[in-house]
């Protein structure tokens, strides 16, 4: 089995120091709260997630959002979101553009 790997890029915002203690040790800050991976295999990028996943679910505050190379998803780039505000991608007319997703009530966030 060949593993795809590719860059992933977090960016935090607001979030404990255990965070980016965390994330500096698994990735590169190449600025302030924004860290670089240039070649995760899926399953190591899963279990980071899983693991600012829990932290937040913990903490309730900041934010999260992790990018990388989907070539199945919209515009090839994979998003996932913690905290506010939840972000999507999708095409008009030719483009690719984001949005903040929908809230519960169907009302843009």
């Amino acid at each position: 089995m060949r593993w795809e790997m590719a860059l992933v890029m977090i960016v935090i915002r607001d979030v404990p120091d255990r965070f980016h203690g965390f994330l500096s040790s698994t990735m590169l800050e190449v600025a302030p709260n924004v860290f670089v991976s240039p070649r995760m295999n899926p399953g190591v990028r899963a279990r980071v997630w899983g693991v600012m996943s829990d932290w937040h679910r913990q903490e309730g505050r900041g934010s999260l959002v992790m990018v990388w190379r989907d070539m199945n998803a919209v515009g090839g780039v994979g998003i996932a979101n913690l905290g506010d505000p939840p972000r999507e991608m999708f095409e008009a007319d030719g483009t690719w553009l984001v949005r903040r997703r929908a809230g519960p009530a169907g009302n843009a966030l």
